[in-house]
């Protein structure tokens, strides 16, 4: 600190959170404590590194930047300049992808503003797009909506018409794809999901949105680590645009990247249609505190142990998937190519908001997903899971199949508890899962798993906390 003295009123700028503000850091030490204490399953969630961290609560969160590199509507950006430059030089290399033909906007504050930025680019108001139906494991931004209401940006603002899996294999129906799209004509297709276990095939794609003079556009937000080490295929082989995530199994910070092709007619002013569509179009200054981790986690997947991270990252998501089939559940499309599980509930008479409950209960994160043949998005009958976040606390096949142990146990108890309940309302389930109940046992049976889980789970590191991890004031002993 310099010499000078400090007035009263900015003392606090140069004290730790715990003295400042401790409620809030308290927070933060229970939510440590239940990463630590617990299973991540949540497909869409990883656990980001120590270094991202740090790079996301730096000092560059005090910058503000709009504009682009060397085109700033603010002065003092000259370190700002060169770090979100040497970001999507990074981008590019960890993707290997030639900056000739390649370009990247690293500035978008998440994948929904990605995906809603790449529209902007691509479409005019009420073009026509095609994405996969949410039921079917797309995601809401890719034109989802309901006959009685358009939900997200994305359909209200561009006419939508979805496309679906094969009923008879649970895969995407190519050939019905490229039916409908000689119907519906589209100026835009959207490849992509948030709940597809299986791999892409990109060229059936492109010959499609060729047929139309389309656009093929790639949203991998879920697979772009898998993408980045090559253990899946190459969607830039094929697509005009590709957007992700950051914070899934790319292990970054939550923000969202989108890369354009620049090489040939059809993308010679794609860069600046792309970069204005993030600024001024649709969000202002970036945020250069998570382009910094961003970066960070771009050089990370650069590196020679990536591969092997991806490698068992697919390899838990397989284990996981067989440890299910040989307890008799139904997955979708009865396996993964990827970091991904969809288990169908509704043969054992289960909703996923049950499962997803027990599992709260439990210690198990989880999320309810629709599955494929469900009436509604909003009452879906299955559970989706991924094994990014385990993968990154140092779990193997070995380990996986004990949390396929604890997933089974938990279904079985959730069968349990409804039958207890006697009836199949939410709040009844609830109430005697949480609540013990003259001559039941699923309350007893639930603190005995969450016992359990608990006592495994803390056996592993958790990413970016050093030292011993200690329980915190609000957390009672028995948690």
């Amino acid at each position: 600190m310099a010499n000078a003295a400090v007035h009263e009123y900015n003392k606090a700028l140069y004290a730790p959170l715990a003295e400042v503000d401790p409620v809030v850091q308290n927070i933060i030490d229970k939510e440590t404590w239940r990463q630590y204490s617990g299973l991540e399953l949540i497909a869409s969630e990883n656990l980001t590194s120590r270094a991202v961290m740090e790079a996301n609560g730096s000092m560059l969160t005090n910058k503000y930047s709009e504009g682009l590199p060397n085109a700033r509507y603010y002065g003092g950006n000259e370190w700002i300049d060169e770090l979100e430059q040497l970001c999507r030089k990074r981008a590019l290399e960890a993707f290997h992808l030639d900056p000739a033909k390649w370009g990247v906007n690293v500035q978008p504050y998440s994948g929904s503003t990605a995906n809603f930025a790449a529209l902007t680019a691509l479409l005019q108001p009420q073009d026509r797009l095609m994405g996969l139906g949410l039921p079917d494991g797309g995601h809401l931004t890719h034109g989802y909506y309901t006959a009685k209401k358009k939900m997200t940006a994305s359909s209200i603002y561009f006419q939508s018409f979805p496309y679906a899996l094969d009923p008879s294999t649970q895969l995407i129906d190519y050939a019905g794809l490229a039916s409908q799209a000689r119907i519906f004509k589209p100026r835009l297709i959207i490849c992509g999901a948030s709940a597809y276990p299986r791999d892409w095939d990109y060229a059936a794609l492109r010959k499609t949105a060729d047929e139309h003079s389309a656009y093929l556009m790639a949203d991998i937000a879920h697979t772009s680590g898998i993408v980045a080490a090559q253990e899946l295929a190459d969607p830039f082989q094929y697509c005009d645009v590709v957007t992700t995530t950051t914070h899934k199994t790319l292990r970054g910070p939550r923000a969202g990247l989108i890369f354009f092709r620049k090489d040939g007619e059809n993308h010679k002013d794609l860069e600046k249609r792309v970069n204005d569509a993030v600024f001024p179009a649709c969000q202002g200054g970036p945020h250069n505190n998570t382009i910094a981790g961003i970066a960070t986690a771009l050089h990370q997947a650069s590196q020679p142990t990536w591969k092997a991270y991806a490698q068992q990252v697919v390899k838990n998501a397989r284990t996981l998937a067989s440890e299910l089939i040989a307890h008799g559940y139904k997955l979708q499309t009865g396996g993964t190519d990827n970091h991904l599980v969809l288990w169908d509930l509704r043969p054992i008479g289960l909703t996923g908001s049950k499962v997803e409950k027990i599992g709260d209960l439990l210690g198990i994160t989880i999320n309810k997903n629709a599955v494929s043949g469900d009436a509604s998005a909003q009452v879906p009958g299955g559970i989706r899971l991924g094994t990014a976040a385990l993968t990154s606390r140092d779990m193997t096949e070995e380990d996986v199949k004990h949390v396929a142990d604890f997933l089974h146990r938990s279904v079985q108890l959730a069968l349990l508890l409804q039958k207890e309940a006697g009836s199949k309302m939410l709040k009844d389930f609830v109430r005697v899962a949480t609540t013990p109940q003259d001559g039941k046992v699923g309350h007893h049976q639930v603190r005995t798993l969450k016992s359990e889980v608990q006592t495994f789970a803390r056996r592993f590191p958790l990413p970016g906390v050093v030292g011993e991890i200690k329980r915190p004031e609000g957390i009672p002993e028995d948690d």
